[in-house]
């Protein structure tokens, strides 16, 4: 294969990767939460095909990584008592098959034990403690103050744990709108609950995909795709010439 065409066949397969994560970000417009990605190249030199002259390397795209957009989304108010939205920075934390794992999701519940759960059950955890969050439906309602205090009957119950991530870049997502980080070997770098956060009740955060930049994007995508098959074609169109004339010779 020369080197026009694997140098075309390796865009093509990162606009295919391309377009599954705009595909995504479009899929999930309306998850609670969920916030925007994008694919990253990068330039990878290789050697040539076999030839007398020019360069010694061409180069390639390759995927590099995926960024996310971690700016708010804007706040929808539900009127539900445990749904919750952080105003500003921050994640919630649950536990999941016995990790923490971050979240700006704040669709909560109580279960049948009097836990604040999430959607799926995962526990909530307390910024003091890192434990469950217990409430006692029965005892009256229960409002969410500053700092995220859970107050009932003037009382404070517990505290929703919001956790500032110091480097973003290392979260790994992990579905249903969270992430895990790797283990911390520097304590300065641990996971802290933000005192000073600002928790919404009766609140839900959207997704912060803007649609039509989205839309915008993917026709984008698929034009680039169709340009390098053209380009493919004449590729290969031009070898089979060049055989067949070689051939004659």
């Amino acid at each position: 294969m020369d080197n026009a065409m694997m140098i075309g066949l390796s865009r093509q397969m990162t606009l295919r990767r391309s377009m599954d994560v705009v595909a995504n970000n479009i899929a999930n417009a309306n998850t609670a939460g969920f916030k925007v990605e994008s694919l990253l190249l990068e330039n990878r030199a290789a050697p040539t095909a076999t030839h007398d002259d020019g360069p010694a390397d061409i180069q390639f795209v390759n995927t590099w990584g995926m960024a996310r957009d971690f700016r708010q989304g804007e706040l929808a108010f539900t009127g539900r008592e445990f749904d919750l939205a952080i105003d500003g920075g921050g994640f919630f934390a649950v536990e999941s098959n016995g990790e923490e794992q971050f979240t700006r999701d704040g669709r909560f519940r109580l279960d049948g034990a009097g836990q604040l759960v999430a959607s799926d059950g995962a526990p909530v955890l307390d910024a003091d403690t890192r434990g469950p969050i217990l409430i006692d439906a029965s005892a009256g309602s229960v409002q969410i103050v500053e700092g995220g205090m859970i107050m009932q009957n003037d009382q404070q119950i517990g505290r929703i744990g919001v956790f500032e991530i110091a480097n973003r870049s290392e979260m790994s997502k992990q579905g249903n709108g969270r992430y895990t980080i790797p283990p911390i070997e520097d304590p300065a770098n641990e996971p802290l609950a933000m005192i000073d956060a600002t928790v919404s009740q009766g609140f839900v955060e959207q997704s912060n995909v803007q649609s039509i930049l989205e839309l915008t994007d993917m026709m984008s995508v698929m034009r680039s795709y169709q340009s390098v098959s053209k380009f493919l074609e004449q590729a290969e169109d031009l070898s089979k010439r060049a055989i067949e004339r070689l051939g004659r010779i």
